[in-house]
């Protein structure tokens, strides 16, 4: 079958030839690149990238197809997939499905042939870039601006809750996770270590969360621009002070607002599982896994309760914060690493211990 030209039309003026993936879909979003390897699977199924148009710099993707086993949603939320080169013959024991495949079965706009350097180029020098994928070159994007209420898109409308499967010799600890658009791998990780745990909508009171008597409470990574959701901060606040609270991506950003930081946009964001951070009580540089456009902002942290745990070493913006006396840390990057090195995987560890003493429940 013959492939059919598509077209990336940029609000910069630039437009990028390519081919379809897949039947042509017009859609528009956010233009966003990842540099990580592998994991192209959980890339495209991570609900922080809802919106968004996804780039991905390493050559050759879709080699090793597609699973049942890493989808870290439901279904994928992005708004499109761009790669310079796709693998029509994968080669993987638990692959189920070609790239393609799985690009036709969610509906999801991509094209390849793009000349991705080129447009990493272009994202990299002009910061906030939107799109769209189209068949006319003409076809100018609309979208210029990120949707304020996308998180309630991505969150889960009812609670749930999911036992541990991991031997223990008392009541296993139960987490309750605040959902803005969380990982299934978040969950996952704390289910391995033990924890049972209950997944909220990203709006449940703390009067609710209460009502589930948790040891700990966890805010989820997610999409957007975290000050969208400032009308949280006094709820947040009342959970953190009153539960062992970890925050993860969007969710160190949610806290530090709740606690009075402020947030500020990168220039193009990180996003990837090569991304070197260093622990500043160890001195030890971590290999992480980030995908966030947003940063807590280091001149706006109030030092007098909290210190900052974690650096980037690439541009020194802040990748952890904690309590000098309460027991809350938060973390930029992703421990749960999917897709990435597990360095920091011992993140959840610590956040464990924080409220687990001979398997007694412990609240703050």
């Amino acid at each position: 079958m013959q492939e059919m030209n598509g077209y990336l039309v940029l609000n910069t003026g630039d437009v990028l030839e390519g081919k379809w993936l897949g039947k042509p879909k017009y859609t528009e979003g956010e233009l966003v690149f990842n540099t990580a390897m592998t994991g192209y699977q959980e890339v495209m199924t991570d609900p922080s990238y809802a919106d968004q148009i996804v780039t991905m710099t390493y050559p050759l993707i879709g080699n090793y197809g597609c699973n049942d086993i890493d989808f870290e949603s439901i279904k994928p939320s992005l708004a499109g997939f761009l790669v310079s080169t796709s693998s029509d013959n994968p080669d993987h024991y638990e692959s189920k499905q070609t790239l393609v495949e799985m690009l036709e079965q969610y509906q999801i706009p991509a094209l390849s042939g793009i000349d991705t350097r080129a447009l990493t180029r272009i994202i990299r020098e002009e910061g906030e870039v939107y799109g769209k994928i189209t068949n006319d070159p003409s076809d100018q994007p609309v979208k210029t601006s990120v949707n304020p209420n996308i998180v309630s898109t991505v969150s889960i409308k009812e609670k749930k809750t999911f036992k541990t499967e991991a031997p223990a010799k008392h009541p296993a600890p139960h987490v309750v996770v605040i959902d803005f658009g969380y990982k299934h791998s978040i969950a996952n990780s704390l289910l391995a270590l033990g924890c049972d745990v209950t997944i909220v909508p990203f709006d449940t009171t703390f009067i609710e969360i209460q009502s589930l008597d948790p040891d700990g409470v966890l805010l989820s990574n997610g999409p957007g621009d975290p000050e969208s959701l400032d009308y949280l901060s006094p709820n947040i606040k009342q959970i953190s002070e009153q539960y062992p609270t970890m925050g993860i991506c969007l969710g160190h950003q949610l806290v530090a607002l709740a606690h009075g930081a402020k947030t500020k946009r990168l220039p193009y964001g990180h996003r990837g599982s090569n991304h070197p951070v260093k622990d500043l009580l160890t001195g030890k540089v971590m290999i992480t896994s980030q995908n966030h456009g947003y940063v807590v902002d280091y001149d706006t942290v109030p030092f007098s309760d909290w210190y900052v745990s974690h650096v980037n070493v690439n541009d020194k913006s802040v990748e952890g914060l904690k309590h000098k006396s309460k027991p809350l840390m938060t973390v930029q990057f992703h421990p749960e690493a999917h897709p990435g090195p597990i360095d920091t995987h011992h993140i959840f560890v610590d956040f464990i211990q924080q409220f687990i003493t001979k398997g007694e429940k412990q609240h703050a």
